[in-house]
């Protein structure tokens, strides 16, 4: 009975994968490695993993903050409370990951896209607060040096707040 209900999953979740025209690997019985594509963080690896009795979600937000870490830390606990189906969760190291759980009962295709979405949104689009809020310092030392070798600073537009700050000129050289 369980064999069937995790292969019932596994093509509910090769269904939603597969209607979402996202690439996708079968690492092993029952894990799947999704690449995400996303706008400020490029791309999210999400694992999903089909277990006796629950189909796990695990995807890589950004490493432990530089510095900040009260204020960085509180932002996720803080935002947690409005996520649904993930929630942001720390390794032992700090650093930052979307969890979530299904029991294989409420798995299906609609369940898995709802999911995945809620793991774009929370992981690109929490993507830029999150730098601001753990690595300002090494943002703007980043402009500082792009700057000082005539490269450009394009891709660091998002943070032009934080580079004014250092007297720095207008970025998007």
């Amino acid at each position: 009975m369980a064999e069937a209900a995790e292969a019932a999953v596994e093509q509910a979740l090769q269904d939603a994968l597969k209607d979402a025209d996202l690439g996708w690997e079968r690492a092993e019985d029952g894990a799947y490695v999704v690449a995400l594509p996303g706008t400020r963080k490029l791309s999210t690896t999400v694992s999903l993993k089909v277990g006796r009795h629950t189909l796990s979600l695990n995807a890589f937000v950004v490493r432990r903050p530089d510095e900040n870490h009260e204020a960085f830390y509180r932002w996720l606990l803080e935002r947690n409370t409005r996520l649904s189906g993930v929630a942001y969760a720390i390794d032992r190291l700090g650093d930052v990951y979307l969890v979530g759980r299904l029991p294989l009962a409420a798995v299906t295709p609609a369940e898995v896209d709802r999911l995945l979405g809620s793991v774009v949104e929370n992981a690109d689009g929490s993507f830029n607060t999150l730098l601001e809020l753990g690595f300002a310092s090494a943002i703007r030392k980043e402009y500082a040096w792009r700057t000082s070798r005539g490269e450009s600073t394009r891709n660091l537009d998002a943070f032009a707040h934080l580079t004014r700050a250092t007297g720095a000129e207008s970025p998007g050289a």
